[in-house]
């Protein structure tokens, strides 16, 4: 077999400007732990950047090497954050109003912390029901305050040395809204910031700022954003990387690992009932029916793009899927949720398998946060510009090619992400056959 050759990358020296809509539990619980793996305080669980191998060749080799040592990542000693909210708490401040970090935690790291303080937000009502906050910019169009976040952006990368930036969305969901005429193309949506169309949000406004700057755009939220045809088309055009959407943590982190196993197996699922419970702010914003069809959107789609009910249609072609979400203040940042889940298997005979995942919102979602900044960064130094599938690993909805159906499958993500990977320093791409290591056809 001709040897691969490596995809050229270009290093990743100077500081990593990370730019962040939503300085609140997640976002918070992310520095801290970023700020605490640079003072060794612990190892950074949870994160493949950071703790995971990759395994490099053929089994037998034994090259596993940590995915750092091989892949050109920025270092975390180069990564530089900065923010916007509509609360103007220091990150300090908000981390400790979230309740997600022990005091013990924060006080390692409040020096860091403390220092970081959130820009004015770009923030409409329309979309965020449930909150309301006095950091907000005033202007007359939507087009001038895409132009104070540009202002924003270009005094902060300044200030702080950045070689680079990144921005990821880790606000609160947006209304469900689907698109129409100004979401079409680069020049009704330039149109509508300028008119003040009723259809542009502002996480909107952060993406275009974004991408019409070459920067690279993460969305963690369900609503429409970066997936608006105008913007795709603006990610086109700037050759800039993209991804999203909805990062994938709880509930659907359990559906994506359960589904594919019952589908391996060909055991039925006649229902999947899900329900949660949930206290922070983010659970809060979910209380408004209108956020939480975002939500319910984007949850309801994994089982069928997992179990193919169309191919399959005697195992799932009648699965009745329900998702709930329940706001309930005493839990704060703790989500709970409980799955009940209908299956048949060999001679239709019933069986039922109960779920209860006490978790941990924010604490699951800052490793996938980090993961997805560095990667991002990555594809954008070795010019994959436009939707990044590869990363589809980190969403419950992750952008696609319009072409071909959204892969929901944990596992198939995982290996299309790890050969990705390799593809890029010019390893041999792993199928997992294991013929080789057999004398059948001899």
């Amino acid at each position: 077999m001709a040897e691969r050759k490596a995809v050229p990358i270009r290093e990743a020296k100077g500081k990593l400007g990370v730019l962040i809509p939503g300085m609140g539990a997640v976002t918070t619980t992310l520095l801290a732990g970023i700020e605490g793996i640079r003072r060794n305080l612990y190892p950074p669980f949870g994160s493949v950047t950071q703790m995971g191998h990759i395994r490099l060749g053929r089994r037998d080799e034994g090259r596993q090497p940590l995915v750092k040592q091989v892949i050109p990542l920025a270092d975390l000693n180069d990564v530089v954050v900065g923010g916007w909210d509509i609360f103007p708490d220091d990150c300090l401040t908000a981390a400790r109003k979230a309740g997600v970090c022990t005091n013990e935690q924060l006080d390692q790291v409040k020096d860091y912390l403390g220092s970081i303080k959130p820009m004015s937000a770009v923030f409409d009502r329309r979309f965020v029901k449930k909150l309301d906050g006095p950091n907000v910019k005033q202007a007359k169009t939507l087009w001038d305050k895409h132009l104070m976040l540009e202002e924003d952006i270009h005094r902060f990368k300044s200030e702080n040395g950045c070689d680079r930036l990144v921005m990821i969305w880790i606000g609160s969901t947006e209304v469900y809204i689907q698109p129409s005429e100004v979401h079409f193309t680069v020049e009704s949506f330039e149109a509508g910031l300028k008119n003040n169309d009723p259809g542009i949000s502002s996480s909107m406004i952060y993406a275009y700022t974004a991408l019409k700057n070459g920067i690279p755009y993460i969305n963690g939220a369900p609503h429409l954003t970066n997936d608006c045809p105008a913007l795709t088309k603006l990610a086109q055009e700037k050759k800039v990387a993209h991804c999203g959407k909805d990062f994938k943590t709880g509930q659907t982190l359990m559906k994506t690992i359960i589904a594919p196993g019952f589908k391996a197996r060909l055991l039925g699922v006649d229902g999947w009932f899900s329900t949660n419970i949930l206290g922070n702010r983010d659970g809060e914003v979910l209380d408004d029916p209108d956020s939480f069809k975002s939500k319910e959107v984007s949850k309801l789609s994994v089982l069928d793009t997992i179990l193919q009910p169309d191919i399959y249609p005697e195992l799932y072609g009648d699965l009745f899927h329900k998702v709930r979400i329940n706001y309930y203040p005493p839990r704060g940042d703790n989500k709970e949720s409980w799955d009940n889940i209908d299956i048949f298997g060999w001679m239709g005979r019933k069986m039922q398998i109960k779920i209860n995942f006490l978790c941990r919102d924010s604490i699951l979602a800052a490793p996938v946060a980090l993961d997805l900044i560095l990667f991002t960064d990555l594809a954008q130094r070795a010019g994959m510009s436009g939707i990044q599938e590869w990363l589809s690993f980190y969403f419950k909805a992750p952008l696609h090619a319009p072409s071909v159906y959204p892969e929901h499958d944990l596992f198939i993500q995982l290996w299309k992400m790890k050969n990705t990977l390799r593809y890029l320093i010019g390893e041999e791409l792993i199928t997992h056959l294991g013929i080789e290591y057999y004398n059948y056809f001899e």
